[in-house]
């Protein structure tokens, strides 16, 4: 446990940092909205291009990785869907709900990775992110397709962010970058190395800063049954995909990490544009982010 918690509780302590900025509201309240743009447009995006782009990704069993990760997020979105009479929650709340169950922090995710298996550790959660975002994305847009909360949103325009998504453009852009043996010529991989060294420790304060500690008074079906299959069911059956399926340790390791992630501060800016409860959006984010620092480094332990 020391050595988890020693990887991992360096993350906690900068995401709490955040939180005591955003309580204080510091240095302004226009600043970190314009920072996380920065982090989500250009730093993160630069981290999964230096990544991917000079990764030996032959060390990640991709196939096997893709069917744990991907299988787990199908089943429980298909099964919150065939529950969503018996939740009795509203279209809005449903969509947060279904957000908050399959969505993930992927600052989190990388960086914990990174400090719990280094270079390679780093490598795997890539291409975890790589399977995952265009996947979890076209499934919360659809969420709120088939609930009927986009309004004045349309489809068209939600399908146009989808293919603009810096981060499904910056796994792609590293893929082609991979396969072509081009990777990173000359100045631009330690430029894009620069840059990506910024974006986790950066990203793990914005996850603070973004944090409502007043949401958290709300309690309710909703907020139990997101939190329960994010925190304890999906982690669960990642991991026994992973013994079924015979994971190496690390990416044994990654794909639990990424299975128990609290979901990403970003919901609540779809919640926000597409017509979802914003407010259990926001006490979901909040209420995972604060857990999952004590299920987090419990689900590690067990298969340490």
């Amino acid at each position: 446990m020391e050595s988890i918690t020693g990887a991992l509780g360096p993350l906690f302590l900068l995401i709490l940092l955040g939180a005591v900025l955003g309580y204080w509201r510091w240095p302004s309240d226009t600043f970190w909205p314009h920072m996380e743009r920065l982090i989500y447009f250009v730093l993160f995006p630069a981290m999964l291009v230096g990544t991917l782009a000079t990764a030996d990704v032959n060390q990640v069993p991709v196939g096997r990785l893709a069917l744990v990760l991907l299988g787990a997020m199908a089943l429980f979105g298909l099964l919150l869907w065939r529950f969503r009479g018996w939740l009795q929650l509203t279209p809005a709340a449903f969509t947060s709900v279904f957000q908050g169950a399959v969505r993930f922090n992927t600052y989190v995710g990388v960086a914990g990775a990174a400090a719990l298996h280094g270079s390679l550790g780093a490598t795997t959660a890539a291409v975890a992110v790589a399977l995952m975002v265009p996947v979890v994305n076209v499934m919360c847009v659809a969420s709120f397709v088939a609930a009927g909360t986009l309004g004045g949103a349309s489809v068209g325009k939600s399908a146009m962010a989808l293919i603009k998504n810096p981060l499904i453009l910056a796994c792609l852009a590293g893929i082609a970058l991979n396969l072509s043996g081009v990777g990173l010529p000359g100045w631009s991989q330690d430029t894009v190395e620069l840059l990506g060294r910024a974006a986790l420790p950066l990203g793990l304060v914005a996850v603070g800063v973004a944090l409502r500690p007043a949401a958290l008074l709300r309690i309710d079906r909703g907020v139990l049954a997101t939190n329960s299959v994010k925190l304890l069911l999906m982690p669960a059956l990642v991991l026994a995909l992973t013994w079924i399926l015979q994971l190496d340790p690390v990416s044994r390791d990654v794909a639990l990490l990424f299975a128990a992630l609290p979901t990403a501060t970003s919901a609540y800016i779809l919640a926000r544009q597409l017509g979802g409860d914003a407010e259990l959006m926001a006490a979901i984010i909040t209420g995972q982010t604060l857990l999952a620092m004590l299920t987090l480094p419990l689900w590690l332990q067990l298969v340490s």
